[in-house]
């Protein structure tokens, strides 16, 4: 006797997901970490120039912070897009680093920064976040992200080192190399995600580029 056979066809969930890093801020270029400084009008410019008419989006999630949140509100508005915040996305915390330049820091300990870069692990800044923490709690945004909103073409609007978190993530980097990873400002990066779960394969499209 001839046994019953089931088809079963296979279908693939592709989820892309855009991330944009704020503009300028007012300010200019300091260890900002979590201080709430808007957008300049250079960094508007930026930002616009960065994704152009582009709006492929079902959705923006922003980081809660100005310089992340007034663009992507503003973006939302323009092309009818909704726009959620969620305060996991914000910048890692640089402690008493916060709101000083790299030239304040050097000219205390040149050698300060360097050890930094090259072992961030050991060498936190005093009262800063550390990096495991601060990995906890973005990819615990990006996980949920991707499963509640698995299918879809989403942006999100955050940090550079939200941004080398997540690609750090992606590209199964160790923790303490993140920070080799360069990002500008209003800079783009895409990746697609197939699957879903544990079986999902991550992949990077482009890094560091504009739409």
């Amino acid at each position: 006797m001839r046994g019953k056979g089931k088809h079963t066809t296979m279908h693939t969930t592709t989820t892309t997901i855009d991330l944009l890093r704020h503009g300028e801020p007012v300010g200019g270029k300091r260890y900002r970490g979590q201080i709430d400084d808007p957008l300049s009008e250079k960094g508007w410019q930026q930002m616009w120039a960065s994704v152009g008419d582009h709006h492929p989006w079902d959705r923006i999630i922003t980081s809660p912070l100005a310089r992340c949140r007034a663009f992507a509100e503003a973006l939302g508005e323009r092309h009818g897009i909704p726009v959620a915040r969620d305060a996991r996305l914000m910048e890692i915390g640089f402690g008493e680093w916060e709101g000083r330049t790299a030239e304040e820091l050097l000219a205390e300990d040149p050698h300060r920064l360097q050890r930094f870069w090259s072992d961030p692990l050991n060498h936190t800044p005093p009262g800063a976040e550390t990096l495991p923490d601060f990995a906890a709690r973005v990819l615990a945004a990006w996980q949920e992200i991707l499963q509640r909103h698995a299918g879809e073409h989403l942006l999100l609007v955050g940090h550079a080192g939200m941004m080398r978190m997540i690609l750090r993530h992606v590209l199964d980097m160790p923790l303490d190399r993140m920070f080799r990873i360069q990002i500008a400002n209003a800079a783009i990066s895409r990746v697609q995600v197939d699957g879903e779960g544990e079986a999902a394969l991550p992949r990077l499209i482009f890094h560091d580029g504009r739409l």
